[in-house]
């Protein structure tokens, strides 16, 4: 792997992290906490261009506030 590869993947693997705390920040403003959300570990294990969020596992309360927080967006106008 070339030194501009390198720097390619490094680059994704900083993008999938910022991601996902972003994602973790804006659940928190709902109260939303995944215990599991995390840049997926397989991202970490070789060339993957395209690094995965994984969200993880979560109870049925934190499920339920996630899909109403994601409902009153949608009915809000938000991203369809």
């Amino acid at each position: 792997m070339g030194t501009r590869e390198k720097r390619d993947l490094a680059s994704a693997r900083d993008e999938a992290d910022s991601a996902t705390e972003e994602l973790r920040e804006a659940l928190a403003g709902h109260a939303i906490t995944l215990p599991s959300l995390q840049t997926d570990p397989v991202t970490y294990a070789g060339d993957h261009r395209h690094p995965l969020v994984s969200l993880g596992r979560c109870n049925v309360e934190t499920a339920r506030k996630l899909a109403a927080v994601l409902r009153t967006a949608w009915s809000e106008g938000g991203a369809r």
